[in-house]
């Protein structure tokens, strides 16, 4: 069983930066592909940006390109975000999920999600 925990966001003023962690608990994490999610209110989650086990493999939303990078360490079970030039848009709960099972852009198809962190980033 793998516990993730989420932590890192806050209220930011647009143009302005946050860098999300996300922890993980168990020793099998560095063998997982991780993703990272987001949910606004009203709307349904959505994929933000994905990273395979070695960090070989990346990938990003089209509205996130360019201005967030997605990272792991495996040594310290860890997976950052790093979010730049934030904008209203990217308001949201931002949940961290381990181990797809199938297309890694889908929600439900991971089997360990944490609960979120809230990022607000004001106008």
């Amino acid at each position: 069983q793998v516990q993730l925990v989420e932590s890192g966001g806050g209220l930011v003023q647009a143009g302005g930066s946050l860098r999300l962690s996300c922890a993980a608990s168990g020793s099998i994490f560095s063998s997982y592909n991780m993703a990272w999610f987001r949910q606004a209110p009203g709307k349904e989650r959505e994929f933000v940006a994905f990273i395979n086990w070695n960090s070989v493999s990346t990938d990003y939303a089209d509205s996130v390109k360019g201005r967030f990078t997605i990272s792991r360490n495996n040594v310290h079970n860890t997976m950052d975000l790093q979010m730049n030039s934030l904008k209203p848009e990217d308001t949201a709960v931002y949940v961290c999920k381990g181990r797809p099972s199938g297309d890694y852009y889908r929600p439900d198809s991971y089997t360990y999600s944490g609960r979120g962190t809230q990022v607000t980033v004001s106008s």
